[in-house]
């Protein structure tokens, strides 16, 4: 899939979860998608609990992540060593 079709899955509205960006037809934002992910859950995890979801729905918010990163510039990390 394209990346403009799989971004047309993602919707930001003011009124729904603050204005972040979420998977259009839900209140799953993209940031909660990437934080499961992130935490060990695989896409067969996430659309087995989220039933109203497909794989082009993860899809598309890793894409999004990406492009949202893609113009951003980065300075020095405030990460604490482990």
């Amino acid at each position: 899939m394209e990346d403009k079709q799989l971004l047309k899955r993602i919707g930001l509205n003011p009124e729904v979860m603050v204005g972040k960006p979420v998977i259009k037809g839900t209140r799953l934002t993209v940031e909660y998608i990437l934080n499961l992910l992130a935490h060990g859950a695989t896409v067969n995890d996430i659309l087995e609990e989220y039933k109203g979801l497909n794989q082009e729905d993860i899809q598309a918010s890793l894409l999004f992540a990406t492009k949202s990163l893609e113009s951003m510039v980065f300075g020095p990390l405030a990460i604490e060593p482990a």
